[in-house]
Protein backbone atom coordinates (compact mmCIF):
# COMPACT_ATOMS: atom_id res chain seq x y z
CA UNK A 1 0.00 0.00 0.00
CA UNK A 2 1.05 3.15 -0.72
CA UNK A 3 1.32 6.44 1.96
CA UNK A 4 2.53 9.38 1.80
CA UNK A 5 6.14 9.86 3.48
CA UNK A 6 6.72 13.84 5.74
CA UNK A 7 8.45 15.81 7.52
CA UNK A 8 8.27 17.16 10.83
CA UNK A 9 7.52 19.96 9.13
CA UNK A 10 4.35 18.67 7.82
CA UNK A 11 5.33 18.65 4.02
CA UNK A 12 5.45 15.96 1.55
CA UNK A 13 8.69 14.24 1.15
CA UNK A 14 7.60 11.28 -1.84
CA UNK A 15 5.77 8.26 -0.80
CA UNK A 16 7.19 4.88 0.24
CA UNK A 17 5.26 1.27 -0.27
CA UNK A 18 4.41 -0.36 3.31
CA UNK A 19 4.12 -4.44 2.74
CA UNK A 20 0.15 -5.38 2.94
CA UNK A 21 0.80 -8.77 5.11
CA UNK A 22 2.29 -6.37 8.19
CA UNK A 23 0.61 -2.94 7.70
CA UNK A 24 -2.74 -4.45 6.56
CA UNK A 25 -3.63 -7.57 8.63
CA UNK A 26 -7.06 -8.51 10.13
CA UNK A 27 -6.59 -6.89 13.50
CA UNK A 28 -7.47 -9.69 16.24
CA UNK A 29 -7.92 -8.14 19.75
CA UNK A 30 -7.67 -11.42 21.15
CA UNK A 31 -3.87 -11.62 19.96
CA UNK A 32 -3.30 -7.95 21.18
CA UNK A 33 -5.11 -8.80 24.49
CA UNK A 34 -2.68 -11.88 25.00
CA UNK A 35 0.81 -9.86 24.09
CA UNK A 36 -0.62 -6.77 26.16
CA UNK A 37 -1.15 -9.24 29.18
CA UNK A 38 2.36 -10.82 28.42
CA UNK A 39 4.14 -7.39 28.58
CA UNK A 40 2.41 -6.53 31.54
CA UNK A 41 3.32 -9.57 33.53
CA UNK A 42 6.82 -9.65 32.47
CA UNK A 43 7.18 -5.82 34.18
CA UNK A 44 6.05 -6.86 37.30
CA UNK A 45 8.81 -7.52 39.99
CA UNK A 46 6.84 -9.89 42.12
CA UNK A 47 8.34 -8.86 45.44
CA UNK A 48 5.39 -8.99 47.69
CA UNK A 49 5.24 -10.74 50.50
CA UNK A 50 3.12 -11.72 53.77
CA UNK A 51 4.77 -13.72 56.41
CA UNK A 52 3.44 -17.51 57.29
CA UNK A 53 2.82 -19.31 60.06
CA UNK A 54 6.60 -20.40 60.21
CA UNK A 55 8.42 -16.85 60.17
CA UNK A 56 6.52 -15.26 62.74
CA UNK A 57 8.51 -14.34 65.78
CA UNK A 58 6.78 -15.55 69.63
CA UNK A 59 6.42 -18.37 71.87
CA UNK A 60 4.92 -21.86 71.02
CA UNK A 61 3.76 -22.40 74.36
CA UNK A 62 -0.22 -23.10 74.37
CA UNK A 63 -1.92 -20.24 74.96
CA UNK A 64 -4.70 -21.39 77.49
CA UNK A 65 -5.85 -25.47 78.79
CA UNK A 66 -7.72 -27.57 75.89
CA UNK A 67 -10.66 -27.97 78.03
CA UNK A 68 -12.76 -26.24 80.19
CA UNK A 69 -11.96 -22.58 79.62
CA UNK A 70 -15.53 -22.38 76.40
CA UNK A 71 -12.70 -21.78 73.75
CA UNK A 72 -11.70 -23.11 71.19
CA UNK A 73 -8.69 -25.16 71.47
CA UNK A 74 -5.85 -23.27 70.16
CA UNK A 75 -1.84 -24.26 70.27
CA UNK A 76 0.40 -20.79 69.88
CA UNK A 77 -0.75 -16.99 69.05
CA UNK A 78 1.32 -17.96 65.97
CA UNK A 79 -1.57 -19.12 64.05
CA UNK A 80 -3.94 -17.08 61.71
CA UNK A 81 -6.54 -16.47 63.28
CA UNK A 82 -4.95 -14.67 66.21
CA UNK A 83 -3.67 -10.50 65.99
CA UNK A 84 -0.29 -10.69 64.90
CA UNK A 85 -0.18 -14.14 63.84
CA UNK A 86 0.63 -15.67 60.12
CA UNK A 87 -0.99 -14.82 57.03
CA UNK A 88 -2.55 -17.98 55.77
CA UNK A 89 -1.97 -18.62 52.09
CA UNK A 90 -0.28 -15.07 51.74
CA UNK A 91 1.68 -13.87 48.55
CA UNK A 92 5.10 -15.21 48.26
CA UNK A 93 7.96 -13.58 45.95
CA UNK A 94 7.46 -14.82 42.80
CA UNK A 95 7.67 -14.44 38.63
CA UNK A 96 4.26 -13.16 37.27
CA UNK A 97 6.16 -13.65 33.37
CA UNK A 98 4.94 -16.88 31.61
CA UNK A 99 5.53 -17.89 27.38
CA UNK A 100 4.37 -16.74 24.56
CA UNK A 101 4.97 -17.86 21.19
CA UNK A 102 7.38 -16.00 19.08
CA UNK A 103 4.62 -16.05 16.21
CA UNK A 104 1.54 -14.67 18.74
CA UNK A 105 4.13 -12.06 19.52
CA UNK A 106 4.92 -11.26 15.64
CA UNK A 107 1.52 -11.63 15.28
CA UNK A 108 0.33 -9.02 17.66
CA UNK A 109 2.77 -6.39 16.65
CA UNK A 110 1.63 -6.99 13.22
CA UNK A 111 -1.57 -6.32 14.51
CA UNK A 112 -0.82 -3.01 16.58
CA UNK A 113 0.65 -1.31 13.49
CA UNK A 114 -2.30 -2.46 11.05
CA UNK A 115 -4.81 -1.11 13.69
CA UNK A 116 -2.86 2.65 13.63
CA UNK A 117 -2.92 2.30 10.08
CA UNK A 118 -5.99 1.17 9.74
CA UNK A 119 -7.33 4.18 12.21
CA UNK A 120 -5.15 6.79 9.91
CA UNK A 121 -2.76 7.32 12.92
CA UNK A 122 0.03 5.94 11.25
CA UNK A 123 2.60 8.51 10.13
CA UNK A 124 5.86 7.77 7.91
CA UNK A 125 8.78 10.09 8.52
CA UNK A 126 11.47 10.86 6.22
CA UNK A 127 14.01 11.46 9.77
CA UNK A 128 13.31 12.21 13.02
CA UNK A 129 16.19 14.67 14.17
CA UNK A 130 16.11 18.35 14.76
CA UNK A 131 18.81 21.08 15.12
CA UNK A 132 18.85 22.17 18.50
CA UNK A 133 17.67 20.43 21.16
CA UNK A 134 14.68 22.81 22.48
CA UNK A 135 11.27 21.49 23.71
CA UNK A 136 9.40 24.42 22.15
CA UNK A 137 10.65 23.85 18.66
CA UNK A 138 9.68 20.10 18.90
CA UNK A 139 6.35 20.67 20.43
CA UNK A 140 5.34 23.48 17.40
CA UNK A 141 6.28 21.07 14.61
CA UNK A 142 4.27 18.06 16.89
CA UNK A 143 1.37 20.67 17.11
CA UNK A 144 1.77 21.29 13.16
CA UNK A 145 1.22 17.32 12.38
CA UNK A 146 -1.68 17.38 14.92
CA UNK A 147 0.23 14.88 16.88
CA UNK A 148 0.77 16.02 20.52
CA UNK A 149 0.41 12.28 22.13
CA UNK A 150 3.02 10.15 19.58
CA UNK A 151 5.77 7.49 19.70
CA UNK A 152 8.13 8.21 17.46
CA UNK A 153 10.25 4.81 16.23
CA UNK A 154 13.99 5.17 14.49
CA UNK A 155 16.12 3.44 13.20
CA UNK A 156 19.56 2.77 14.73
CA UNK A 157 20.91 6.00 16.87
CA UNK A 158 18.20 7.94 18.07
CA UNK A 159 18.86 11.85 17.18
CA UNK A 160 20.13 13.17 20.91
CA UNK A 161 18.27 16.69 19.68
CA UNK A 162 15.01 15.13 19.50
CA UNK A 163 15.44 12.65 22.46
CA UNK A 164 16.52 15.75 24.63
CA UNK A 165 13.31 17.78 23.11
CA UNK A 166 10.96 15.51 23.64
CA UNK A 167 12.23 14.55 27.65
CA UNK A 168 10.06 17.66 29.19
CA UNK A 169 7.04 16.43 26.90
CA UNK A 170 5.06 13.23 29.18
CA UNK A 171 3.13 12.38 26.42
CA UNK A 172 5.87 12.09 23.83
CA UNK A 173 7.69 8.78 23.56
CA UNK A 174 11.19 7.87 20.88
CA UNK A 175 12.78 4.46 21.22
CA UNK A 176 14.18 2.95 18.52
CA UNK A 177 12.97 0.10 16.11
CA UNK A 178 13.97 -2.55 17.85
CA UNK A 179 12.35 -1.79 21.07
CA UNK A 180 9.01 -1.13 18.98
CA UNK A 181 6.05 -3.40 21.32
CA UNK A 182 2.49 -3.46 21.45
CA UNK A 183 1.67 -2.33 24.50
CA UNK A 184 3.65 1.35 24.03
CA UNK A 185 2.28 1.31 20.40
CA UNK A 186 -1.20 0.84 21.42
CA UNK A 187 -1.61 3.62 24.40
CA UNK A 188 0.10 5.95 22.30
CA UNK A 189 -2.64 7.98 20.17
CA UNK A 190 -0.16 8.83 17.11
CA UNK A 191 2.62 6.16 15.77
CA UNK A 192 5.33 7.72 13.40
CA UNK A 193 7.77 5.36 12.27
CA UNK A 194 10.78 6.70 9.61
CA UNK A 195 11.27 4.88 6.87
CA UNK A 196 14.67 3.06 7.96
CA UNK A 197 12.36 2.02 11.21
CA UNK A 198 10.07 0.58 8.69
CA UNK A 199 12.67 -0.74 6.79
CA UNK A 200 14.05 -3.02 9.80
CA UNK A 201 10.55 -3.70 11.08
CA UNK A 202 9.65 -5.22 7.99
CA UNK A 203 13.02 -7.36 7.79
CA UNK A 204 11.70 -8.28 11.33
CA UNK A 205 8.57 -9.14 10.74
CA UNK A 206 8.89 -11.49 7.30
Amino acid sequence: MKTDVLTLDNKKAGKIDLAEDIFGVEVRRDILHRVVRWQLAKRRSGNHKTKQRAEINGTTAKMFRQKGTGRARASTKKAPQFRGGGVAFGPVVRDHGHKLQKKVRAMGLKCALSSKQADGDLMILDTASLDDAKTKTLAAKLLGLDAQNILIIDAGEMDNNLQLAASNLPEVMIMPSQGANVYDILRCKKLALTKAAVEQLEARLK
